[in-house]
């Protein structure tokens, strides 16, 4: 028996993929809505692929004609796309949102956003909790917008409900801008010693794809108004993923800790580096939905790997994932300036 009709904006995306699977697995009727239209190798044949551009004016009304029991929108990202989604409150059951954990900000005003400024970066209690304070709503920045995504989707109120999902570090296979290329292409490229700013005790909390899946299932199986995180089991730190990383390949790799920030330009920081952790809280998850994480960081780490090997074969990774190069610069594979640093280090140690 159907669980009704769902529909997955941003179906071919990463955590669209595993929605797909997790939802179809459940017992929806899935529509998998995407610009291209293509389809997953993996989803069921019942699954059913539309091309669409959500941008395009009243492209999306048009395609859900008699509506769907559940929306779940994975590419929505300012006010603009929050309205688009309560405009069609009638027409659908519910809807799931993917949010991020950048709209949160301390007690100091410190976010994601001011972390490049001197002492910036943010000082959140650990655990995170939902009821966290976050940066006012706004046009500015990534977070600001989903701050205003956040607050318009949830003022629909009763006539809508929309569960926000506050996504942490999303990791896993077909990520644009996957933080194990740092770690993985160094492996591949032969390198035998590494450097970690902080101590190696970074932690910026993951959530693979297939926890997400797993919670937006369960958010469209119990529709209601809710802001949640969303975040894997544990919150390894930086040295740790590195080592479970080394395990995956069946290497040893020297680690020199440094003690603070890079020591020249981005020696030693990582996608994952940051002075104080962000570790998400997952008890509301729990209680309100029944969440149980359906896998660990270091249990998923063979498949993400054997994704991005596969990825870099005969590819420079600046062709591979442009995404993570306007992200982090050329400076993230700056093996020269790696090797001066160390090779001072050492001279240091005689």
């Amino acid at each position: 028996m159907s669980r009704g009709h769902a529909w997955v904006l941003g179906a071919t995306g990463q955590i669209g993929r595993a929605a797909v699977r997790a939802l179809t697995a459940d017992g929806w009727e899935v529509t998998a809505a995407s610009r291209g239209g293509g389809r997953d190798a993996t989803w069921d044949a019942g699954v059913r692929a539309v091309a669409l551009d959500r941008d395009e004016e009243g492209a999306l009304e048009k395609a859900l004609g008699d509506g769907c029991d559940v929306l779940v929108d994975m590419v929505a990202f300012d006010g603009a796309h929050a309205r688009q989604v309560t405009g069609l409150a009638g027409r659908i059951g519910s809807a799931v949102v993917i949010s991020s954990g950048a709209v949160y900000e301390d007690a100091c005003g410190r976010s994601f956003d001011t972390q490049a400024e001197p002492d910036g970066f943010p000082r959140y209690p650990v655990p995170l909790p939902e009821t966290c304070g976050t940066v006012a709503p706004g046009d500015a920045t990534y977070g600001t917008r989903k701050v205003l995504l956040e607050r318009e989707t949830l003022a629909a109120g009763e006539a809508l409900p929309v569960t926000l999902l506050r996504a942490g570090a999303v990791h896993g296979p077909y990520c644009r801008t996957p933080r194990e290329l740092y770690f993985v292409k160094r492996l591949l490229d032969g390198r035998r010693r590494r450097v970690l700013a902080h101590g190696g005790e970074s932690r910026f909390h993951p959530l693979h794809v297939s926890n997400a899946a797993e919670l937006i299932r369960l958010a469209a199986r119990k529709p209601g108004s809710r802001v949640l995180n969303a975040a894997d089991p544990e919150a390894p730190a930086v040295a740790e993923i590195a080592s479970a990383i080394d395990g995956v390949f069946g290497r040893g790799t020297e680690t020199v800790l440094i003690d603070g920030p890079a020591p020249e330009g981005q020696v030693g920081e990582t996608p994952w580096s940051g002075a104080h952790p962000v570790v998400y809280d997952m008890t509301a998850a729990v209680e309100q939905l029944g969440y149980r994480p359906v896998t660990g960081y270091v249990e998923s780490l063979p498949e993400t790997v054997e994704w991005l090997a596969g990825e870099l074969a005969g590819r420079d990774w600046r062709e591979a994932f442009p995404k993570m190069l306007r992200s982090y610069g050329e400076g993230l594979f700056d093996y020269a300036a790696e090797d001066a640093w160390l090779a001072a280090y050492d001279r240091g140690r005689r």
